[in-house]
């Protein structure tokens, strides 16, 4: 038998069409609550795989140290991208 379709608002991102896109996103609560809520989402979905294992190793939190890493460049460049061309004599 044939499911019935599954309704856009409840499609996951990477099942949704090009086409689809724009009205998948004009569905999507972009309040405050509801950042804060995809923000909590996407924070219990990485502890609950990395994190809060059974065999845990290094995965997780290296990862979190490779963001750590990559923003604060990211926050430094102008002062880094500044300095680059400074002659020391």
């Amino acid at each position: 038998m044939a499911q019935p379709p599954v309704l856009l608002k409840d499609t996951k991102l990477m099942d949704v069409k090009l086409g689809q896109l724009p009205s998948w996103l004009a569905m999507r609560d972009f309040t405050p609550g509801g950042i804060v809520g995809a923000c909590r989402r996407g924070y219990d979905r990485y502890y609950n795989k990395y994190i809060n294992v059974k065999k845990g190793g290094l995965g997780g939190i290296s990862m979190v140290l490779a963001g750590y890493v990559v923003l604060s460049y990211i926050w430094s460049y102008s002062h880094i991208k500044h300095d680059r061309r400074r002659k020391y004599h």
